[in-house]
This record gives C-alpha cells, structure tokens and sequence, in this order.
C-alpha cells in the first residue's frame, strides 16, 4: 500500500531533522496524492530541485516506493522557483517542501524511503 503524499512528507522532514538538516513544508498539496517537489539549498549556495520519478524508474517490486529524480540545478534560487510557478500552473495540488543543511537528503530521494 502507498502512503499518502501527507504521511511521506511529515517523514521525510522527520528524516532531514534527524540527519541535522532543516526542513520546512511550503506548500501542502493534496493529502491523498499530490505530487512531491522537494528543493534543496545546498552548502555551496546551489539549488537542486527533485521531482517525482517517471513510471519508468520504479521496480516492480517495490512499486509502492516513492522515488525522485533531480529535475534541475542552478546557483540561481529564481530560476528554481520560475520551474515551480510553472509546476504549479499545471498541477496546483502539488507539495514543495524547502531543505537546508543535509547532505543525506539527496540520497534519500534517490535511493527511495
């Protein structure tokens, strides 16, 4: 069974503070299925932002896992929230949750949680 958008998110941010970063909820999206848009201010001042994993990423066998990709990179914060606005545009149910200080949240993304 697949958790809900709001579960995830709150153990996510869970997960970030244990590893000693900081995370903050944005926007709140649909409880039960909005997509997930994790942002993430790097160190060195760069920007990631990840978004949900296309079908194609998922292995069958764990098909109820979220999985995330990294959509874009740049040192500049407005070209990130530019891509966000048009996200939101397109599907206005969506999460953002922001990330500080965690050199594991990436890899909690990728790896799936």
């Amino acid at each position: 069974m697949r958790l809900t958008s709001e579960f995830w998110v709150s153990a996510f941010m869970r997960r970030v503070r244990m590893a000693d970063g900081f995370a903050y909820l944005v926007r709140r999206g649909a409880a039960e299925a909005g997509a997930i848009f994790i942002k993430i201010r790097n160190r060195d001042g760069n920007f990631d932002l990840y978004m949900p994993a296309p079908q194609s990423e998922y292995d069958p066998q764990r098909a109820d896992e979220r999985r995330f990709v990294l959509y874009q990179q740049s040192e500049d914060e407005q070209l990130i929230n530019t891509q966000l606005e048009k996200e939101l545009r397109f599907d206005p149910d969506l999460w953002l949750v922001e990330v500080e200080d965690c050199t594991q949240a990436a890899e909690l993304l990728t790896t799936g949680m």
